[in-house]
């Protein structure tokens, strides 16, 4: 199930001196909340300034006086500019992607690309599971990520351990048939692949990368990711 771990407000009352750029509200908020600040960038709502940090975004303004967790909602268009802002921030490099530690399916000519990173006892993915089953002419990367219990690392390990990883996979998720395997194979690649996933920030699942680099959180319906198929370029496999 994909997990929200992020208060949808939070306001925290501060006393600081007033401060002049970006640099400075970055050196402040740093200061307050201890994380690494990766981008501050200055909105045109209220003098509000965006400050990219630990994988959220937080707004403040320019004294630090308080710090904002939510959705910014634009008044005009009522677009979720947070959501806009967390696509362009989240985004990766497909080929940085380390895809030899992913479970691999190729369907058809292959050519259109998505990754995935899953767990075994998610009730979000296997829905997905049954949605991606219905596509064609993909090339299907899925990171095993146990993160929700014990038993998903024992699944995710028994997965990978299987002579046929998208076959053990797709029967366990799709059809509800557990893997047979021990699980005493070498394992690395599970554990690599969540290391992997907590470098890119992931905190649920399902989360899924297209070959733009764009991240989806949740659970898609199967006409968004064929729609963000068809406009993804997909890289080399």
């Amino acid at each position: 199930m994909y997990k929200t771990i992020v208060p949808l407000t939070l306001a925290m009352a501060l006393s600081m001196p007033s401060l002049a750029d970006e640099a400075s509200v970055k050196k402040a908020v740093e200061g307050k909340l201890g994380g690494a600040v990766t981008s501050v960038t200055k909105t045109p709502y209220l003098g509000l300034y965006e400050v990219y940090v630990d994988g959220q975004i937080v707004y403040t303004d320019e004294k630090v006086s308080a710090l904002l967790l939510g959705a910014l909602i634009d008044g005009k268009t009522m677009k979720n500019v947070t959501d806009g802002r967390m696509q362009k921030l989240t985004a990766i490099k497909f080929a940085d992607l380390p895809l030899a530690l992913a479970v691999k399916q190729v369907r058809g000519d292959g050519k259109r690309v998505l990754a995935t990173f899953e767990d075994p006892n998610c009730g979000y993915c296997k829905k997905m599971a049954r949605e991606i089953a219905k596509l064609d002419n993909v090339t299907i990367y899925t990171f095993l990520y146990p993160i929700l219990s014990p038993d998903s690392l024992e699944k995710s390990n028994q997965i990978w351990c299987a002579a046929d990883k998208a076959k053990a996979w797709n029967d366990w998720m799709i059809d509800g048939k557990a893997p047979g395997g021990k699980g005493d194979c070498d394992t690395t690649a599970v554990k690599k692949s969540v290391e992997t996933g907590r470098k890119l920030a992931i905190n649920g699942t399902p989360t899924i990368f297209f070959a733009d680099g764009e991240r989806i959180p949740g659970a898609v319906p199967l006409a968004k990711i064929e729609q963000k198929l068809m406009q993804a370029q997909s890289p080399a496999r």
